[in-house]
């Protein structure tokens, strides 16, 4: 995980900025708004443009600490450009995330730290996650809806903070996969997303600025996934 841009500037979606590498479809920017995607979290949407042109951005590929962002079109591209995040599509990743740590919050604190094993938002402005859960009775996950949304209507703030790698250790929580940590920054970090009196972990997403920013959500169902996983699917009402 890096220190990326959208980190601390998340209210910037237009940039004037230059191309520092290029090759046919792909350019490496001096600084992208960009979210790469990454922990179930996809790839911001958006265009560049051009004196010569524009082309979408379908893709960001991580290579040796450098992020590629593929375009449409095989254009080979130098100079400046301006980087444009669709607007739409960061605020329901924005909204998603925010609500899968809610969602995640409330597990762990109901079900004995039950950690997740596989979590995933979708363009269709929904998001699973999935919980180590063997004994779980699914009418208990079920009945987390409320609360979420609960959580919402408090408007919570969010903050961050970056921590030393050899210091997550020191408080229960912060890392929430079974399987899997955020890999630190390159001076040895890793950022930790606090929703104010309910919640902290490591995290390099996108959040909102506060719980009642997202719409409220509902869950849409519950699946046994083997003889440890539950799956449980939300979606953002309308």
């Amino acid at each position: 995980m890096s220190r990326y841009f959208c980190h601390d500037h998340p209210e910037t979606l237009t940039l004037e900025t230059r191309v520092v590498d290029a090759r046919p479809g792909a350019v490496v920017l001096e600084q992208s708004p960009f979210h790469p995607g990454g922990g179930g979290q996809l790839t911001d949407r958006g265009l560049l443009r051009w004196s010569g042109g524009a082309a979408r951005v379908t893709a960001i590929e991580a290579d040796g600490g450098r992020l590629w962002h593929v375009l449409a079109d095989p254009v080979e591209i130098a100079g400046a450009v301006e980087a444009l995040v669709d607007a739409d599509f960061r605020a329901m990743m924005t909204q998603l995330h925010t609500d899968t740590h809610i969602l995640n919050a409330l597990v762990f604190q109901k079900f004995a730290g039950a950690l997740v094993t596989g979590a995933q938002l979708n363009a269709d402005a929904t998001a699973r996650m999935d919980f180590d859960l063997p004994e779980a009775d699914n009418d208990r996950l079920r009945a987390l809806e409320p609360e979420i949304n609960d959580v919402i209507r408090q408007d919570l703030a969010l903050r961050y903070e970056w921590l030393a790698a050899d210091a997550l250790g020191g408080e229960a929580g912060l890392i929430r996969c079974r399987s899997v940590a955020p890999p630190p920054a390159a001076d040895g970090t890793v950022r930790i997303v606090e929703i104010v009196g309910l919640d902290r972990q490591a995290c390099g997403g996108t959040h909102l600025p506060s719980t009642g920013q997202s719409r409220p959500i509902r869950i849409l169902k519950i699946d046994n996934k083997g003889r440890h996983n539950r799956r449980v699917k939300i979606g953002l009402s309308e």
